[in-house]
């Protein structure tokens, strides 16, 4: 097949020689999938064109945030407004007391919010407040689920089901993770029997109510109430990850969508409407805690820049006017029925999750048949066809179709996808997978 993207492979080499294997952040860097990473140079609708001119249907939208497609006008005239006026100030402004009502008046969980620049920062700030409202060290997090790259939850899990973490990358001491339990998501015993032994050391559960870095796994209503109740019973702070599902799930996020409310949420991607921005915000008497008005220490130089807080305000007031979640869910109906049918159809077994605008295709052995166990934690998770995952996901860039470059990465789909271009994307599913058949 003739190399039509020419441009993005000469733009890959330069970038290799002055960034370190050539991308800002590893997920870019195709490792998954092999091959090359594409370079795009722009983005409108629901649609990718990159530097060779090749124009794609876009199933990442920057990982999430642009849930209202690429160049929305009503989020694009108000960072031009913001621009119009500096683009920092390391000053209070109005505009964030603006966003910081919206989120509150949005999600559930959350009486008073602070703005920090990443889902990293929020999800570190978040654990370090726990950690200083409880006045205990240790913390639960699960096996699959990303917190972005703070030390403490860099860690992966060690020999048992509940032990202590283990490093995750060179440059993360063992003291560091040592503090930091790993257990299997949607196990509701082991997460019972460690509160039970360690529940007075505790300081905070952390948890996405629904996973989307190790492709899209949701959490049972037992495992998602029993997080509530258990470390309310022990005095634990339960902290819910919402930086993926918070906005794009409901409004207001997962906890909305499953009814069950922490006592912290971070926040990313949507709240910043596409620009660098996360938050944390929970219970008052906790978000009290944090300086000036308490003793945790936070700071950030470009928290709550004005250009991001504009992004994130139009993008949630336009969420708040004109509420997307019916016609997406209904378009992700299409699009997970129509995967499903398509692999079927050609005798690839395939499991497919999806939660409203996020879904993820397992290539699973055995997924036809009766009572086949359901992707419910990273043991099962990562019992997929890598390989075969990689073939589709580069025969459906060659269709015009672009898909996270990795089996474990959910897929995004925003309000700008239209109909045509979600039967668009099923036909060429339906195509690749019969040429993988074909080949198999």
């Amino acid at each position: 097949m003739t190399d039509t993207r020419v441009l993005s492979h000469k733009a890959f080499n330069r970038a290799k020689q002055l960034i370190p294997g050539g991308v800002n952040s590893p997920a870019r860097a195709f490792g998954a999938v092999g091959g090359e990473p594409i370079f795009f140079q722009s983005g409108q609708g629901a649609q990718l064109t990159d530097i060779d001119g090749h124009t794609y249907i876009d199933y990442i939208g920057s990982w999430g945030p642009m849930i209202l497609g690429h160049r929305h006008p009503r989020v694009v005239a108000a960072i031009e407004n913001a621009l119009s006026r500096g683009t920092s100030y390391g000053a209070p402004t109005e505009a964030e007391s603006g966003l910081a009502e919206q989120i509150i008046e949005a999600v559930p969980s959350i009486e008073k919010v602070r703005m920090v620049s990443s889902g990293t920062e929020a999800a570190m700030s978040a654990v370090r407040l726990a950690r200083g409202a409880t006045g205990r060290e240790v913390i639960i997090k699960f096996a699959g689920n990303y917190h972005g790259h703070a030390d403490s939850l860099l860690v992966s899990a060690g020999s048992a089901a509940a032990t202590l973490g283990v490093p995750d990358s060179p440059g993360v001491t063992a003291g560091t993770a040592k503090d930091t339990l790993v257990l299997e998501y949607n196990d509701t015993e082991a997460l019972e029997r460690v509160f039970e032994e360690r529940g007075d050391k505790i300081a905070a559960l952390l948890m996405e109510p629904v996973v989307g870095n190790m492709g899209l796994v949701e959490p049972s209503r037992e495992f998602l109430q029993t997080a509530r109740t258990i470390t309310e019973k022990h005095g634990a702070i339960l902290v819910f990850d919402e930086v993926m599902t918070g906005f794009r799930l409901a409004f207001g996020g997962a906890q909305e969508l499953y009814g069950v409310t922490p006592d912290i949420t971070t926040l990313g991607k949507i709240v910043g409407g596409g620009l660098p921005l996360g938050a944390y915000g929970g219970k008052a008497d906790i978000m009290n805690q944090v300086l000036p008005a308490g003793k945790v220490f936070q700071a950030g130089t470009l928290s709550g820049n004005p250009l991001a807080v504009a992004a994130g305000a139009a993008t949630l007031a336009e969420l708040k006017d004109h509420p997307p979640y019916k016609a997406l869910d209904q378009n992700g109906k299409i699009l997970e029925e129509g995967f499903r049918l398509a692999a079927e159809g050609v005798g690839i077994p395939c499991q497919i999750a999806r939660v409203g605008s996020m879904m993820t295709m397992f290539f699973q052995a055995g997924a036809f048949s009766e009572g086949t166990r359901r992707v419910t934690g990273w043991k099962t998770a990562r019992e997929s066809n890598t390989e075969q995952y990689a073939k589709f996901f580069w025969g459906m860039i060659e269709h015009g179709i672009y898909l996270p470059c990795s089996q474990f990465e959910a897929l995004f789909f925003s309000s700008a996808h239209t109909e045509n271009e979600i039967l668009q994307t099923v036909k060429a599913a339906n195509q690749v997978l019969l040429q993988m058949a074909s080949e198999a």
